[in-house]
Order: C-alpha cells, then structure tokens, then sequence
C-alpha cells in the first residue's frame, strides 16, 4: 500500500483542488462517549449495543473500501468485527467523523460492560430469542432448485445444525449425493459459508431491512475467486409471508448489477426474499448470461427435527 501523502502534500494536492487527504481509520481519535451514559443498561442491552456498533463500523469500512476498488476488506461473518481490520481502510470525511463516533461508542460500552461486571457473552442464541425465530435446530430447509433459465429442478437441503446469537449453521451438501457440510449465514442472510462450488453472498442485506432501503454486495462462487458479482438492492415490499407453511416476515429485495469473470462481464439482475427476523432465505432468482449466477432456489418446505 502507498504511504499515506505528508501534511505539506495535502496543502499542495488541496491547492491544487484535488480532494483531501484520506486518513487512515487507526489515526481517528474516537469521539468520546460519556459510559455513565448506559450506567442503567442491562448486560444484554449493553451487548447487544456493542454487536451493532461493530456491525455498523464494518459497513462503513465497506463502503469506503467499495469506493476505493481495493477489495481488502475480509470481516468475516457474524457480528464478531475486528477493529485491527479497518486500520487498513482509508476514511474522510463523513466516514472519518463516523468511525470515530462509533469508535468512541465502542470503547464507552466496553467500559460500562466491564464496570457492570458483565459475563462473557455466550454464542448461543438466548433461548427466548430462539423461540420467536421461524426455524429451530434439527429442522430441514428443503429448497427447490434450478440452474439456468430451464435446467432441471432438483431439491437442495440445509438441516439446521445450531442458532447462534449472531449466526445460524446448517449441515449440507453443494450437489445432491456430495459429502456434507456447514453453511453459515448471518442473521440479515447473508450466506458467508458454503462448500467450493456453491453460491454465496456478502453484505447484500442488513438487519432490519426497510421499505425503500437501498443496499450494496456482492455474490461470489465458493473456490472460484475470478467470479463476482457486483450487485445493488432496493428493498420494493416487506410484510407477513406463508411461506411452506410457516408465517414469514418477508422482505424483498429487487437486485441488480454485473457478474465478473476471467472472460468478462456481463449484466446480473433479480430478486432475493428473506425473513427479517432470521434472515432465512425464501426466495432467489438470479438472472445472468454468466452460468454460475443464473439460478433459481425457493423454500419448498420445513420438515420437522427428527
């Protein structure tokens, strides 16, 4: 990476009307925060804080690194974010003022964490919280598949394996007959872990998805790093769903964008339906002259935990 230009630098490039200087997010002084500001939190409210933080310091290390075109950022799934990873990103602006607001809410929640005597936060989704999911461990997400606009329909399955507080884990197979594996997704939806061969996406969607929201990700080829997809979202509708025979809270996301391959590229669009509350996938339909992004999966039924 270049270094970063000197202060003289900056007064010549901004003679020069060129934009600013970038700085790098590990030189952004946190914006203090007062802890005595959650004195009166729970623990759980007070981690539950701390999980959005980061979420929310991870997007914008994205976006900074989408403008940027240096495809660097590798966060990882789940809510646990490391700070170490965006000392690499380069923020101004309102980026910069956003990270150190987010940085000094951090290390304020981490004190008023450590000052109520908090427990370690535990990976598994607390058992209330699991119960008002649409899904539970041991059941079967059944899908209906179909590569390409007229291939042929076949059933994929994800049993789900456990339900952590920022993850659900599924056991699965990339083809029917293939050794299975675990897929992770997180709880907006976006699929982090699948086995080589298999469709992915990162940060397509967000939590708590909106009407009218308009998001950024990409879709990828597990074991293929020369396929992406560049997509764009809008969400076009939310609300109630029965979808095989559960009740949803949908949310549906119009897509559109370019997949990009070791021969070229060429136009992406679509749609993706999610459940708000888990995240579990509804419904994909991808269409591209690019095979591997041409696909349609639809939820087709839940079977029960043996």
């Amino acid at each position: 990476m270049r270094p970063l230009p000197s202060s003289a630098s900056c007064l010549l490039l901004a003679a020069l009307l060129l934009p600013g200087c970038a700085t790098r997010s590990r030189d952004v002084q946190p914006a203090a925060a007062d802890p005595a500001e959650f004195a009166a939190w729970s623990c759980v409210r007070i981690q539950d804080e701390i999980d959005s933080v980061q979420q929310r310091a991870a997007d914008v290390a994205y976006a900074v690194d989408e403008r940027a075109g240096n495809n660097i950022v590798a966060l990882g799934v789940g809510v646990a974010i490391f700070w170490p990873a965006l000392l690499a990103m380069r923020a101004d602006g309102f980026d910069a003022e956003e990270l150190a607001r987010l940085k000094g809410r951090y290390e304020a929640l981490r004190d008023a964490e450590r000052r109520g005597h908090c427990e370690p936060v535990s990976p598994q989704l607390a058992p209330d919280r699991a119960a008002a999911l649409p899904v539970a461990a041991g059941e079967r997400l059944v899908y209906e598949e179909r590569s390409g606009g007229h291939g042929v329909l076949r059933e994929h399955s994800l049993r789900v394996l456990s339900l952590h507080r920022d993850e659900i884990e599924y056991a699965g197979a990339s083809v029917p007959g293939a050794e299975l594996a675990t897929w992770k997704q997180d709880l907006a939806g976006n699929l982090w872990s699948t086995p080589n061969g298999a469709l992915q996406w990162h940060r397509v969607l967000k939590r708590g998805l909106a009407l009218g929201q308009v998001l950024a990700g990409e879709f990828l080829l597990a074991g293929e790093p020369l396929l992406r997809a560049r997509v764009r979202g809008q969400v076009v509708a939310v609300g109630p769903q029965s979808v095989a025979g559960r009740s949803f809270d949908a949310a549906v996301v119009e897509l559109f964008g370019d997949a990009i391959g070791a021969e070229g590229s060429t136009r992406l669009d679509g749609v993706i339906v999610v459940d708000r509350r888990s995240g579990v996938l509804l419904r994909l339909d991808l269409r591209s002259g690019m095979a591997p992004f041409s696909l349609q999966r639809r939820l087709a039924r839940v079977e029960p935990a043996p």
